[in-house]
């Protein structure tokens, strides 16, 4: 009898699928059979909710005895009973994406290898406009929670705009980039393009423009998107400097931490830098730079940092620094950590597996440090 190390070798996508359907089912089956532990207590609380009070524009969605109200105050979300779900992410929402994260790569590299691409690292540049193109679709639902405070209707009513709010929006995302991939393929082996990475990129670069269009658009026709144009230079201008710095230091006194990715690295720096930079700017530097008020942590890690900064610091010194500026120096230590590990033995024994979580390394830093960069910009 064969072994399960052999039968997943033997077929692993089967394998794959396997284990994707043992767990729905395990999801599906505990919420019909114990609603409020596994639906309520879990699933809702920690992923529908959110998207509930997002979409529909409140402080919070409270799920009692199988009902869900929402609430516009942080008093009565202080003292309201049951499961209470507020707008973001949690730390318990963030372990279960790195989850799905993991087990999305493993099918991934499946239908890479399928497809018998994704070894190059043409693949790795020809995606980096879907990752700001994640980051922009995601200001775009900010923008109609903007509408639904300025008493507009939203151009992409709840639950519509569930799909553009996080975790669905990263399935969004990948199923638009996955379409780009498997035409361009197509086209590609058809003859249509000698390599189908510059028709990917391009693809990628359109639905990025189409978005940010559409927000240029709001910030000329409505009253509750602005564009400030100082910030997005700022920012922009700052990562660069960050990354350039950050890069000669690595590349002057300790080069082996980048044998491996090369110039890949310096993007997956810049786009980490980009994430530090955003925050700095936005949680702190907006009045000073005469873009209205400073935006709010989205992210748990963000708001720790700045916790944990305006406690340790005395006020004179948060006055002139701000209490964010840490977490671009975490930013900028996890990007260099990240190149590190991945040395080229990495690529020699397993290139479509590395090039794929370089991508994903590169995507936890530049789609949130995209869509910081955009709230800040258009004042949403």
């Amino acid at each position: 009898m064969a072994t399960v190390a052999e039968r997943v070798e033997a077929d692993p996508e089967r394998t794959w699928l396997a284990a994707m359907a043992a767990l729905v089912a395990a999801l599906v089956g505990g919420s019909l059979l114990f609603p409020r532990i596994v639906y309520d207590g879990f699933l809702w609380r920690y992923f529908w909710g959110p998207v509930v009070a997002d979409g529909e524009g409140a402080t919070c969605a409270v799920r009692t005895d199988g009902t869900t109200t929402l609430l516009d105050s942080a008093a009565a979300c202080q003292s309201a009973t049951g499961y209470v779900a507020r707008p973001g992410y949690t730390l318990v929402s963030e372990a279960g994406y790195v989850v799905t994260l993991l087990l999305m790569l493993g099918g991934v590299v499946l239908l890479l290898r399928r497809l018998n691409i994704g070894t190059s690292r043409k693949f790795f540049y020809a995606l980096f406009p879907f990752m700001l193109f994640g980051g922009a679709l995601r200001v775009v639902e900010d923008s109609g929670i903007a509408a639904i405070r300025a008493g507009v209707e939203p151009a992409i009513p709840f639950p519509w705009s569930a799909l553009i709010i996080s975790p669905f929006i990263y399935f969004t995302v990948f199923f638009v980039t996955l379409a780009a991939v498997v035409v361009t393929v197509t086209l590609s082996r058809r003859g249509v393009f000698e390599e189908f990475y510059r028709p990917l990129a391009a693809i990628g670069t359109v639905v990025l423009a189409v978005t940010l269009a559409y927000l240029g658009y709001l910030a000329t026709t409505t009253t509750y998107v602005a564009f400030y144009p100082q910030v997005i230079t700022v920012m922009l201008v700052a990562t660069t400097v960050v990354t350039a710095v950050t890069w000669w230091l690595v590349e002057t006194y300790r080069p082996e931490l980048n044998a491996g990715t090369a110039h890949v690295g310096l993007l997956l720096i810049w786009g980490h830098a980009l994430d530090g930079v955003a925050n700095v700017v936005g949680l702190d530097w907006m009045p000073a730079l005469g873009a209205g008020p400073n935006l709010v942590p989205k992210h748990p890690v963000n708001a720790g940092i700045v916790d944990i900064t305006s406690t340790v610091l005395p006020a004179s010194v948060l006055a002139v620094t701000g209490d964010a500026w840490p977490f671009l120096l975490v930013k900028l230590a996890a990007a260099v950590f990240i190149i590190w590990i991945f040395e080229p033995e990495i690529f020699e024994e397993s290139p479509r597996y590395a090039i794929l979580l370089l991508v994903a390394a590169l995507a936890v830093g530049l789609g949130p440090g995209t869509r910081d960069m955009l709230r800040a910009t258009f004042g949403i």
